[in-house]
C-alpha cells in the first residue's frame, strides 16, 4: 500500500453521501441566514423580499439544483470502489464552479457592485436549492444499499 494510499481520508460510498449533505447543509444555510439577516435593516421589505427569494430558491432547483444532486448522486453511488476519498462528493468541475460562484458572491458584497437587498435576496435564493439538495443526499444516504 502506497503512502498516498494510507493517508487518503477514505470513506464508503454511503458516508459519502453524508458529507456530500452536510456539506450542502453547511453551505445552503450559511447563504440563507446571510441572506436574512442581511435583509434586517431593510425591514419595511422583508415581507417582499424573502418571498421572492424563497420562490425563486425552489425554482432553482426545480431547473438546476434538481439535476445537479441527481447527478452527484448517480456519480457518488457507481463510485467503483467502495471507500473513495471523502472530499469525492464532488468532480473537479464542481470545485471549480463553486470557487468561482463563491468568488463571485463576496466580490459582489465587498465591492458593492450590487444593491444589498438584491443580492441579500439571491442569498435566499441559492441557499433554498442548496437546503433541497442537501436533503436528496441524506434521503439517498438513508436508502442506500450496497450493490451486491
Amino acid at each position: 500500500m502506497s503512502l498516498s494510499e494510507k493517508l487518503k481520508p477514505a470513506i464508503p460510498k454511503r458516508g459519502l453521501l453524508m458529507v456530500a449533505g452536510v456539506f450542502w447543509t453547511f453551505a445552503g444555510c450559511m447563504l440563507f441566514a446571510r441572506g436574512i439577516t442581511g435583509l434586517l435593516p431593510f425591514a419595511k421589505n422583508m415581507y417582499f423580499e424573502i418571498p421572492i427569494g424563497l420562490a425563486g430558491g425552489i425554482v432553482f432547483f426545480l431547473l438546476l439544483f434538481s439535476r445537479i444532486s441527481k447527478k452527484h448522486i448517480k456519480r457518488i453511488t457507481s463510485i467503483e470502489i467502495e471507500r473513495p476519498c471523502m472530499f469525492s462528493f464532488f468532480d473537479v468541475r464542481a470545485y471549480i464552479l463553486m470557487t468561482i460562484m463563491i468568488s463571485a458572491g463576496v466580490s459582489l458584497r465587498v465591492f458593492k457592485l450590487v444593491d444589498p437587498q438584491i443580492l441579500y435576496t439571491f442569498y435566499i435564493c441559492m441557499g433554498v436549492p442548496l437546503l433541497m439538495s442537501a436533503f436528496r443526499f441524506y434521503y439517498n444516504w438513508y436508502v442506500y444499499h450496497k450493490p451486491q
